[in-house]
């Protein structure tokens, strides 16, 4: 019996028989006695309980075809992965190369896809890409509510998709999802010197409202669309202010919003945005100036005030003018005038009068 090698397999394992480092075939369960005078022969007892068969000698075992009905075999090619089901729950993801997993312990699906579609899509995505054995061989990119994303494989541009999850196979290519907020934004260019056609340097604030409308040129034209943007609105600003006097920006700065918003419009347009609004939020002036204007608009009110109040003379005395006229003419009305002073005076003080024929003005000899 020291020939002779002795081997227990069980009833959940299989043996692997190499001879001389070659393999020459499976051991059922069981008892096994090989002759063996040389000491070799080698049994390497694997389990069944493991869906796979795990051995780096696979491919010798597998070209014997000794694995035939005891196993399934799946050979992956560089351009192709295999999604694993175990009892019908997704397992794992399989790389290339060679694999096997036993047959009529634990049922077990195998599904071969190409992976040169680098974006991974299938109809159960969502269960699969859960698992972190896929997240093992994919790259998940979600898109979020109220943008896009902007797809390139390998440098080129492919699609422009909606909100969702994405998933991309590892190593096949060079996928990029860049990701476009599609709502209005807001930009403040805030601080800018700005000298105006007359030499006066002032400081100016304003905002601009956008939306992108064309994803892939927001992404393509430039690094950072935003930044981009607010460089052509200090442009714009000083185009637009440095064409104009000072009394010009104060007294229309309508026009100047006008002529700022369609600046930057042609040149948002070529970065895939769309000018909602712009508008200027404040002009400040240096100090100097702001005294120099308040003594200007002190100066114009008093003029103002100056030429109202010699209106109102000129309209008091042509008044009068004509009241005396009025009253040159007709004694009865002046009479009655002098009543009515007559009643003032009274009521405001204590008077003694005394009247004559020839009426009440020439008459009057004590007054208190």
């Amino acid at each position: 019996m020291l020939f002779f090698k002795r081997v227990k397999i069980r009833t959940f394992e299989m043996g692997l028989h190499f001879r001389d480092g070659e393999f020459r075939g499976l051991l059922q369960p069981g008892k096994h006695c090989l002759f063996d005078p040389l000491d070799k022969v080698r049994v390497d007892i694997v389990s069944r309980r493991d869906p796979w068969l795990v051995h780096k000698e696979l491919d010798a075992i597998v070209k014997s075809g000794a694995l035939e009905g005891h196993t399934v075999v799946v050979d992956l090619k560089d351009h192709q992965r295999a999604l694993v089901w175990t009892e019908g729950r997704f397992t794992h993801v399989l790389p290339p190369g060679l694999f096997a997993h036993w047959t009529g312990h634990k049922q077990m699906r195998v599904e071969v896809v190409d992976a040169r579609r680098t974006r991974f899509e299938h109809q159960d995505a969502n269960i699969i890409t859960r698992t972190t054995a896929a997240r093992l061989a994919l790259d998940i990119s979600v898109v979020n509510r109220d943008c896009v994303g902007v797809l390139f494989i390998d440098g080129q541009y492919i699609d422009t998709l909606p909100p969702g999850q994405y998933a991309f196979w590892k190593n096949a290519a060079d996928a990029r999802l860049v990701e476009v907020d599609m709502r209005e934004s807001t930009i403040d260019v805030g601080g800018q010197e700005i000298m105006t056609a007359d030499k006066v340097t002032l400081r100016m604030n304003a905002t601009v409202t956008f939306r992108v409308v064309d994803a892939q040129k927001a992404v393509r034209e430039t690094d950072d669309v935003r930044q981009a943007l607010y460089r052509e609105s200090q442009l714009a600003l000083r185009a637009v202010v440095g064409a104009r006097e000072l009394d010009v920006l104060l007294t229309d700065k309508d026009a100047v919003t006008q002529d700022i918003e369609q600046t930057i419009r042609r040149r948002a347009g070529e970065l895939g945005l769309a000018i909602v609004s712009a508008g200027i939020k404040d002009v400040i002036l240096p100090g100097e100036m702001k005294d120099l204007m308040n003594k200007v608009t002190e100066a114009k009110k008093a003029a103002e005030a100056n030429l109202i109040a010699r209106r109102e003379e000129t309209a008091a005395v042509r008044s009068q003018v004509n009241t005396a006229k009025l009253l040159e003419g007709n004694p009865t009305l002046m009479r009655l005038r002098e009543l009515e002073v007559l009643e003032k005076i009274i009521a405001s003080g204590k008077l003694n009068v005394v009247l004559g024929e020839k009426g009440l003005a020439d008459r009057v000899v004590n007054l208190l």
